[in-house]
């Protein structure tokens, strides 16, 4: 009797889709660092970073369309803060929200590969729905965590435009052409096409997105790739949705605005951490409808 292969897993972004869709579109950041923790009355200790993470989950994790744990403030407390992660995002993704970990990583080889086992394997105790990576060591070094998240139905969310001054000098920088003139091109867009080229033929959305920040005063770049658009910096950063269709242009159906700060104020109460972050999603969908 021959035994029929597994059905693979669905798609990132169809998966993505759906959750903006049905909840709205809004990914909230969990970022317990020891400002926000203080403001909870919370100690700055791994006791504290548990209850300010699970209220947050519970809050919000049964709502929004993401949760976006940064993983650095989970790593400043070592193998216990690690724990806590583990636990968040294992009972967000069983209340139905979609885990994004945000901790940029990027190498080659076998160490990207490692870096992508960890959060984006099925059995990993870190196994998120899609990853945060950084492409400037090439591109083509996202090869496994690409092929990883194909794999797995995850996705990758690949930084592209930031809005820290910083940025523009390696983003912002033109590239060489085959003819070693500078082109009009510049290193943004490069990644953005080949993030296009990723999502070539994906329905209703690429899994492979971009990270472009809200508070940008302008994009100056293209941003069709058939993917979603990962956009911090809505709220405490300055950004507001009425930004947004300035910013995105045609591009705004795929935006997936992301607030951390000014969501997150509201707490330790529940019910008003759940009413910011339903307030945050209509205005987002009202300027985007």
């Amino acid at each position: 009797m021959s035994t029929l292969p597994p059905e693979p897993p669905e798609p990132f972004g169809r998966r993505l889709r759906r959750a903006m869709d049905d909840r709205g579109p809004l990914c909230v950041g969990i970022d317990p660092h020891a400002a926000l923790l203080a403001r909870w009355g919370l100690p700055d200790d791994p006791a504290g970073l548990e209850r300010f993470t699970m209220t947050a989950v519970e809050a919000l994790a049964d709502r929004v369309a993401v949760l976006k744990p940064q993983s650095a403030f989970f790593e400043r407390f070592g193998s216990r803060g690690v724990a806590v992660l583990e636990k968040a995002v294992t009972v967000a993704r069983a209340a139905g929200a979609l885990v994004l970990m945000d901790a940029k990583r990027g190498d080659i080889g076998s160490t990207m590969a490692g870096y992508a086992a960890a959060y984006l394997d099925k059995d990993a105790p870190l196994r998120s729905d899609a990853l945060t990576v950084t492409p400037y060591l090439g591109f083509e070094s996202l090869r496994p965590a690409l092929d990883a998240a194909h794999t797995a139905g995850a996705g990758v969310f690949v930084v592209t435009l930031t809005s820290n001054p910083e940025g523009a000098e390696v983003q912002r920088a033109a590239v060489r052409g085959t003819d070693g003139a500078h082109g009009a091109r510049t290193v943004a867009q490069t990644v953005l096409d080949h993030i296009a080229a990723e999502n070539r033929g994906a329905a209703p959305l690429g899994s492979v997105g971009a990270v472009v920040g809200a508070t940008l005063a302008e994009a100056g770049a293209e941003l069709a790739v058939n993917g979603p658009l990962l956009a911090p910096g809505i709220g405490a950063q300055g950004a507001a949705p009425a930004d947004l269709p300035r910013v995105f242009g045609p591009a705004l159906p795929h935006v997936l605005p992301s607030a951390s700060r000014s969501v997150l104020a509201h707490g330790p109460d529940i019910a008003r951490l759940r009413a910011a972050a339903e307030q945050l999603a209509d205005d987002v969908r009202n300027v985007s409808s």
